[in-house]
C-alpha cells in the first residue's frame, strides 16, 4: 500500500499550532488554513486601533494566581514566532497540569544536535520547564517538577488514563501524577510532531531520519511489511532515490508501540485519523469539497460535501464527529461539523478579524474550545499586521453537538502558539489563563450528539 493510496493524494498540511516558530522573520507567513499572508512590522502598529477582546460571558467559578506558582508573562519579543511557552491541561476532571518555561540563561549543548520547530537541524537549545499539578477546586499543589527539554515546539499531550506524554528530541516520555518522566518510545532521529486519534489507540509521528541513519537497539523500527511510499509532486510523481526525503511518518499502535505503517515524506504530515480510518478531501466544482473516510481495513465512505474557498483542514473531535475548517465567503474561517455517518451537525463562519486558531477538545468529544488572535481589521496580502495590531486573544467554547457557544472569554498574556486554554474530559470545566490567574469556569452538562434519526441544528452565528 502506498501513502498516496492510503490518503488518496490528499494535501498534507501542518496543524495550526504546529506552524514553524521564526516564520515572522521571513517575508511572509501563513495565516490560518487559507492563503492569507502578512508581515509583522512594528512600525505599522501605531496607526491602528481596535477594542480589546470581550469580557467573559460569565464569571469564573474560581481563580488560581499564576504568580504564586512562579509564572511570569513572556516578553513581547516572542509574539509572532509561534513558540510554545506554556501548556495548560486537565489531567483528569479535578486536576490541572500547568507547565511553563522558566526564564533564564540558555545553555547551548553543542554536543547534542536537536531540531527546531521549522524542522531544520540546529544546536540543542536547552530550556527548563516547570510543571505544577493542581487539585481543584482547592488549587492545592499536589506535585511539582522541573523538566529539561529542547526546541520550541509543542511538547505535552494528555492521555485518558491519568498519564501524559512528553516529546523531547528523539524520544517520547510518559508521566503520571508524580510528574516523573519515564522512557516510553525512542526514535532513530528527532521527533518533530505527535498526534493521537480520539480513542488514543494510534499515534501519528513525524521524525527526521536521513536514509543513512542507522537504527539503534531499542528504537522504533521501520519493518519492511509496514513500508509505504509517496510520489514526489515536485518531481512530477517520479521516484528519485538520490533525493530521498529525510523525514519519516509513522502510524503506531499505542498499546505496544508497533509500527502499523511508515513512509518517507518531504514535510511533516498531519493525518487526521480515528480508530477506523483516515480522512481526505477531494476537490469538486467551485467551492465544493467532498469529505471521504477511508477505512484501514479497506474501502471508503463519502461523508458529504462542504463549501470552502481553500482546502479545508480536517480534525476528528471524537470517534463519530469531525470538524472541517475552511475559508468562508466573508473572509473568515468557516467551521463545519460532520458525523461519520454523513450528517452535517452545524456550520458557522468566524469573523475575518480573528486569526491563528488553536483548538482544545474535551476527551469525550462533547465540547471544543477555539482561541484566536484578535485584530482590528481583516488581514490579507495587501494589509499585513504589526505586533502592536494584535489586540488580544479570544476563546469560544462550543457544544460539539449543535455548535452553540456556551462561553466567550479573553485570554492573556497573548500566546500565539496556544497552551493557555484547557477543557476538562467531560467538557464541564474550562480553564483559561487571563489577568494573572487561571480562571476556571463551570459549565452545564453538554448535550449529546443527536442520533441519526434526530434533527440537527445549525448552531448560533458568530458575532464580532
Amino acid at each position: 500500500m502506498t501513502v498516496r493510496e492510503l490518503c488518496g493524494g490528499c494535501r498534507w498540511r501542518y496543524r495550526e499550532h504546529w506552524l514553524s516558530a521564526g516564520l515572522v522573520a521571513a517575508v511572509a507567513f501563513s495565516l490560518n488554513a487559507r492563503a492569507q499572508t502578512g508581515i509583522l512590522n512594528p512600525e505599522e502598529a501605531t496607526s491602528r486601533h481596535a477594542q480589546p477582546a470581550t469580557k467573559p460571558s460569565q464569571p469564573p467559578a474560581f481563580s488560581i494566581s499564576v504568580a504564586d506558582l512562579g509564572f511570569a508573562a513572556p516578553g513581547s519579543l516572542y509574539l509572532g514566532e509561534r513558540t510554545t511557552l506554556v501548556s495548560l491541561d486537565f489531567l483528569d476532571e479535578n486536576h490541572l497540569l500547568f507547565t511553563f518555561r522558566v526564564p533564564g540563561l540558555i545553555r547551548r549543548d553543542t554536543s547534542a544536535v536537536g531540531q527546531d520547530s521549522a524542522g531544520a537541524v540546529a544546536e540543542g537549545d536547552e530550556r527548563h520547564i516547570r510543571a505544577v499539578l493542581l487539585a481543584l477546586p482547592a488549587d492545592a499543589v499536589e506535585a511539582e517538577a522541573l523538566w529539561t527539554l529542547h526546541d520550541r515546539a509543542p511538547y505535552l499531550w494528555m492521555l485518558q488514563d491519568g498519564h501524559f506524554l512528553v516529546r523531547d528530541r528523539d524520544q517520547i516520555l510518559k508521566g503520571d501524577t508524580t510528574l516523573e518522566l519515564k522512557p516510553y518510545l525512542r526514535f532513530p532521529g528527532p521527533v518533530l510532531s505527535l498526534e493521537l486519534d480520539p480513542s488514543q489507540q494510534y499515534f501519528v509521528t513525524n521524525s527526521r531520519e536521513p536514509a543513512a541513519t542507522q537504527a539503534k537497539a531499542g528504537t522504533v523500527p521501520t519493518p519492511a511489511t509496514a513500508a509505504a511510499t509517496v510520489a514526489d509532486a515536485a518531481a512530477g510523481g517520479e521516484a528519485k532515490p538520490a533525493l530521498q526525503p529525510d523525514m519519516l511518518m509513522r502510524i503506531l499502535r499505542a498499546s505496544d508501540g508497533k509500527v502499523m505503517l511508515f513512509s518517507r515524506v518531504r514535510a511533516p504530515v498531519y493525518l487526521p485519523i480515528n480508530q477506523d480510518g483516515y480522512l481526505e478531501q477531494l476537490r469538486g466544482r467551485g467551492r465544493e469539497w467532498t469529505l471521504m473516510l477511508n477505512y484501514f481495513s479497506g474501502g471508503s465512505k463519502t461523508l458529504g460535501q462542504v463549501e470552502s474557498g481553500c482546502a479545508p483542514a480536517l480534525r476528528f473531535v471524537s470517534q463519530q464527529e469531525l470538524l472541517a475548517t475552511g475559508c468562508g465567503t466573508r473572509g473568515g474561517d468557516q467551521l463545519t461539523a460532520v458525523t461519520t455517518d454523513g450528517r452535517k451537525l452545524w456550520q458557522q463562519e468566524a469573523p475575518a478579524t480573528e486569526v491563528w486558531p488553536w483548538i482544545a477538545v474535551a476527551a469525550d468529544g462533547s465540547r471544543l474550545a477555539r482561541e484566536t488572535l484578535v485584530l482590528p481589521y481583516e488581514v490579507n496580502a495587501n494589509s499585513p499586521i504589526g505586533t502592536g495590531d494584535i489586540k488580544g486573544q479570544r476563546v469560544r467554547v462550543y457544544d460539539a453537538a449543535d455548535g452553540k457557544i456556551v462561553l466567550t472569554a479573553p485570554a492573556s498574556p497573548v500566546l500565539d502558539a496556544g497552551g493557555n486554554v484547557a477543557i476538562s474530559p467531560s467538557g464541564k470545566r474550562v480553564a483559561i489563563i487571563d489577568g494573572g490567574a487561571i480562571q476556571v469556569y463551570e459549565l452545564a452538562a453538554p448535550p449529546a450528539v443527536p442520533a441519526a434519526s434526530q434533527p440537527v441544528a445549525q448552531g448560533e452565528p458568530l458575532k464580532k
